[in-house]
């Protein structure tokens, strides 16, 4: 391994990947608190209760006004908007890789929306339901710059940080046995803590989602001290969730998603989505927009409710623009599946 320092330090208070699957797996025991009436529960509340990340960039993370920005952050502002066509109408709970699907089981949150990969364990074990594959991405990893390592394989002997309680650890540890790679875990249950082991050089590499490594090299105050290796291990399919049972409010997010992706097909944007909903005489978009039909009330909102999405936070396109490419992001498979990319919508009939 190139000018790679091989540390011996191992992480205080690591746990073992199958402590780590403990806290998740216990959640399913807890009642899945109402799970029938989530969506009335909201409406009665006034407001969604959101589950996102404790701060990541391009994602989920208040700003120098305590503003809840990002990506993530976006799809929980679309569900208000199609709901009360209020995006402000959102009270949103920081979660960590560990106590997410405990806040979600337990009712603390209404829903997820933050870096959460689909798995056949929580889709049925756990007892959730994903709404739809937003962002497709893999696991990777961030070295610095100056230890001149190209591929993953460099890693052998490394020590590597990486979170409990995630697809990435169990991903790390398989991939690493099946290409007889060596290295010693540092396991950090906080993000920010785990970031600033690998920055202050407690260990040689970090690993985890690619977005998550573009957005922690973007927040670094020299980013180009960072590089992200080429290499992807494993398909980390990201999405919004919510408890079994909970059809309606289901139905709803997975709606909003394909109709971010649908507006964006039909050339439907924040500036334009009123005129659209005036004039265009597509039948699709009379559709999506309520101009005919019943496909609101369908989904148990105003038959406007797509119109308010797209002209709070714009279609996919928008969403991806505004948040993800300014962390060095580019659209790969998340591109619409015209241009080569797998965001593709089922029909609005």
């Amino acid at each position: 391994m190139k000018a790679l320092r091989l540390s011996v330090t191992r992480a205080l208070g690591g746990v073992a990947l199958a402590a780590s699957l403990a806290a998740p797996l216990a959640a399913q025991q807890a009642p899945a608190a109402g799970t029938a009436t989530t969506l009335d529960a909201i409406r009665a509340r006034g407001s969604l209760i959101c589950g996102v990340n404790t701060g990541l960039a391009g994602f989920a993370q208040p700003d120098s006004q305590g503003v809840w920005r990002g990506f993530d952050v976006d799809y929980c502002r679309a569900v208000a908007a199609a709901l009360w066509n209020d995006a402000s109408r959102v009270r949103y709970v920081p979660t960590t890789a560990q106590n997410r699907f405990t806040a979600l089981q337990s009712g603390e949150v209404d829903m997820l929306s933050r870096n959460t990969t689909w798995t056949l364990s929580r889709d049925t074990s756990l007892g959730f339901d994903f709404t739809g594959i937003n962002f497709y991405d893999g696991q990777g990893f961030m070295v610095k710059a100056s230890a001149g390592v190209r591929t993953a394989r460099d890693l052998n002997g490394a020590t590597i940080c990486v979170q409990p309680g995630t697809t990435t650890e169990q991903n790390l540890t398989d991939w690493a046995r099946a290409n007889r790679i060596q290295f010693t875990p540092v396991v950090i249950e906080q993000l920010n803590d785990v970031v600033q082991a690998y920055v202050s050089g407690r260990c040689d590499a970090y690993t985890t989602d690619v977005s998550g490594l573009a957005s922690t090299r973007s927040a670094q105050a020299r980013p180009q001290e960072h590089v992200i290796l080429p290499d992807v291990i494993s398909k980390e399919p990201l999405g919004p969730l919510v408890r079994h049972g909970d059809q309606r409010f289901a139905d709803l997010l997975r709606w909003i998603h394909y109709g971010l992706i649908g507006a964006e097909e039909l050339g439907i944007t924040a500036a334009n989505v009123a005129q659209a909903a005036a004039s265009d005489q597509r039948p699709e978009v009379q559709r999506m927009l309520g101009r005919t039909g019943d496909l609101g009330r369908m989904l148990t909102v105003d038959n406007a409710w797509l119109l308010n999405v797209i002209r709070t936070v714009g279609n996919y396109g928008e969403v991806f623009e505004r948040n993800l490419v300014p962390i060095g992001l580019q659209r790969g498979p998340n591109a619409l599946w015209t241009n080569g990319g797998l965001q593709y919508s089922p029909p609005f009939r």
